[in-house]
């Protein structure tokens, strides 16, 4: 059975004086589902996200979060949601249990309740040994844990995850990726941007990419990779001609010059790298499957964005 959409956006757009962040986009995200935003910086995303929190107004378009419109109840929607921000904001004055604590008023959560609540998740994000700890005193995974299990305290049906493992190591970022993978589990709703295209693979169930307010594509990260490129990658240094003899002998394939490598998407990759190697006189090259990043840079391009 299909799954309802949770939130729904048509021909939403924000417009900044004469800037147009978000032009006239539209998409839904399925109740219980992991959504992502991707796109590079300036692309719309975040400005997306804050119009879904109801911290940043529309300018014209609809734009409703389980059911209701943002500009009807912001409050009401607010109460279901659960929010991750980027930057690490926790308070420095108080230890890793008081931070939640505190926190817990916004939504006047009774303190017994407040307590239980806090210890639950801090068992679950793995942080019970750091609970009498202050803030300065914890490692970066250990701060957005903590960030991640403040934003699980109000019991959203909804939780908003600006990159929640922005600057981790591996390891950290790996233990983050199971918790949302539990939290999925529980029926919740999760929204993310993301840099990091494996991140994006691993976790979301649906995504689209943006670029200067608009969206390219939307759908399941496999399928985009279907779409838009082959099943396999040959990335090969761009000797003198190489272009050109690739050009010639393998008119049928897809092609990018990035810089001093040429990648050739293929379907085919032991035919096409013999015939490669035969008519180009390849001295070395290698082959690796297609993936989301592949997807990512051949819409939005390779141009580095301020």
């Amino acid at each position: 059975m299909r799954r309802l959409d949770i939130i729904r956006a048509e021909s939403l757009t924000e417009r900044f004086g004469e800037f147009v962040a978000v032009d006239s986009v539209s998409f839904s995200v399925r109740e219980g589902e992991v959504f992502g935003f991707l796109g590079p910086n300036g692309a719309g995303k975040t400005t997306t996200m804050r119009m879904i929190q109801c911290v940043s107004p529309k300018t014209s378009g609809r734009l409703d979060v389980a059911g209701i419109d943002v500009e009807r109840d912001p409050r009401g929607i607010k109460r279901i949601l659960g929010v991750a921000p980027q930057e690490t904001n926790l308070d420095p004055d108080f230890t890793v249990f008081e931070n939640l604590l505190i926190y817990s008023r916004y939504f006047y959560i009774p303190r017994k309740e407040a307590e239980e609540r806090a210890n639950r998740l801090l068992d679950f994000f793995q942080l019970q040994g750091k609970r009498d700890t202050t803030i300065d005193k914890l490692s970066g995974g250990m701060k957005r844990r903590l960030i991640l299990a403040r934003s699980m305290l109000n019991e959203p049906r909804i939780l908003i995850l600006d990159e929640p493992t922005v600057g981790l190591d591996p390891q950290a970022r790996h233990l983050i990726w199971d918790q949302l993978k539990a939290l999925k589990t529980r029926g919740i709703t999760i929204l993310l941007t993301t840099h990091y295209m494996e991140e994006a693979a691993q976790l979301c169930d649906r995504l689209v990419i943006m670029d200067r307010g608009r969206i390219l594509d939307e759908g399941p990260p496999k399928e985009l990779v279907a779409k838009h490129v082959k099943k396999n990658v040959i990335e090969a240094t761009n000797g003198q001609d190489l272009t050109a003899c690739i050009g010639k002998h393998l008119a049928t394939e897809q092609v990018e010059v990035a810089g001093d490598m040429v990648h050739i998407f293929t379907d085919k990759p032991k035919e096409t790298l013999a015939q490669l190697m035969a008519e180009c006189r390849l001295e070395s090259a290698t082959v690796r499957e297609a993936t989301l990043e592949d997807v990512f840079l051949k819409l939005t391009g390779r141009m580095l964005r301020e």
